[in-house]
């Protein structure tokens, strides 16, 4: 069923930031079954205390999976780190063909509640550790006949609702974005240089302490961006300056079965930051040219009080919640963070999140955004809602009733 079947990376040298885990050992793993050397420069030496995986565990997978693994301390805040650890690579390998920028820090803090050391980290590790990588690896890029970096960072979108609740963050992140639109240009010709992003949240270890238990089920597995980093890898690098999101170039390269991805298959995903639903689910060419993102429409951030909202009714659901109410219930939602969302209060378990519900709904709730948050908190009563006009109800009207009772027991939770 895979479209890759030819060794193209046997013997290319990668060198891999953040590859002790995650995406980057993912993105790694798949280089490895073609027989790639692998440099991974990661800052994980000693066992993490809630973190999986070292730069030792990670080049024992390498090797274990038909490549050449070698395992480099790199904190990319420390330029002479990541000085010796490209000299060690061209003196074991004889060069190196392809960067990966994937080392990154987050924290999804408004600007009063970033600490100073948040700040220096983020701007530090994803801005700065990806500039200086690339510019300590250029000069042996450029000698190879294939060369190519890749940052793991997104379209730049300005559409201000990504930039009002993480603002940090956000500018850290277009920073890496900044870095592909500059040196793709710089080194138009020499050095292909593109930035790779998904088009739903990833389950990383990272994703888990964001999001909590339960998070993984909206999630995809790591295996969509190792796929959609090597399509890239392979391509001339003539293919330069481009805002690939990972989906749009997959079903461009032909692979229709994207369940095979799921954690959870079937189950809603939740969208990645930075992406507005509509732009990306239209034309593939347009996703992978990277055109300027289109700000008209929100998608739902994996952050925010909506969101929240959601995790807090999941956290809530009981099969006590699921036998006395039997409904599936669909909100509209416009504003920021607007688009659909359910809660599922009739398949065994329930489930409450983002997109369509997993059966067909029995009741479909229209509002703003900010009108749910209220109505959910108890600020804003349903049934005032409905007769002012703010709530719009289609459906089975006794069964919108039974979530006007639960909600009262909810609110002391949300």
């Amino acid at each position: 069923t895979s479209p890759f079947t030819f060794r193209k990376l046997a013997g290319c040298t990668l060198f891999i930031t953040g590859a002790s885990r995650g995406i980057g050992k993912a993105i790694a793993l798949k280089a490895a079954k073609d027989g790639a050397n692998i440099v991974i420069a990661a800052k994980t030496a000693e066992p993490h205390p809630t973190l999986p995986g070292t730069i030792y565990t990670a080049a024992a997978e390498i090797e274990a999976a038909g490549g050449k693994a070698l395992p480099c301390v790199v904190n990319v805040r420390e330029e002479q780190q990541i000085v010796n650890a490209v000299e060690k690579a061209v003196k074991t390998f004889g060069g190196i063909d392809i960067l990966v920028n994937n080392a990154s820090a987050i924290s999804l803090t408004g600007t009063l509640e970033t600490e100073t050391k948040k700040l220096n980290l983020m701007m530090d590790v994803n801005v700065r550790g990806t500039y200086l990588t690339s510019k300590t690896c250029l000069p042996h890029l450029r000698k190879s006949r294939n060369p190519h970096i890749l940052n793991l960072s997104p379209p730049m979108n300005l559409n201000p609702m990504w930039f009002k609740n993480h603002c940090a963050y956000t500018i850290s992140k277009y920073g890496m974005s900044m870095c592909v639109l500059g040196m793709a240009e710089e080194f138009r010709g020499e050095v292909a240089v593109n930035a790779l992003w998904p088009k739903t949240a990833i389950h990383t270890a990272a994703m888990d302490m964001l999001g909590g238990s339960g998070i993984e089920k909206q999630c995809r597995k790591t295996d969509i961006l190792a796929d959609a980093a090597y399509c890239i890898l392979t391509k001339p690098k003539s293919f330069t300056g481009n805002f690939i999101i990972d989906e749009v170039l997959l079903r461009e390269e032909g692979v229709k079965d994207f369940d095979a991805y799921a954690i959870a298959p079937g189950h809603p995903l939740m969208p990645d930051f930075f992406l507005d639903e509509k732009k990306w689910s239209g034309s593939p060419q347009e996703g992978a040219a990277g055109a300027k993102v289109d700000t008209g429409s929100a998608a739902a951030a994996a952050s925010g009080p909506v969101a929240e909202t959601f995790r807090v009714i999941q956290g809530a659901m009981s099969e006590e919640y699921v036998r006395t109410t039997q409904g599936v219930f669909q909100f509209e939602l416009s504003g920021d963070e607007g688009g659909t969302w359910h809660i599922d209060l009739k398949s065994k378990g329930g489930s409450a999140g983002f997109g369509k519900p997993p059966v067909t709904a029995d009741v479909v709730m229209s509002m703003s955004s900010a009108d749910f948050v209220k109505m959910f908190t108890g600020k804003l009563k349903p049934t005032l809602a409905f007769m002012s006009g703010k709530l719009r109800i289609k459906g089975n009207m006794t069964l919108a009733i039974k979530l006007e009772k639960m909600l009262t027991q909810l609110n002391s939770k949300l």
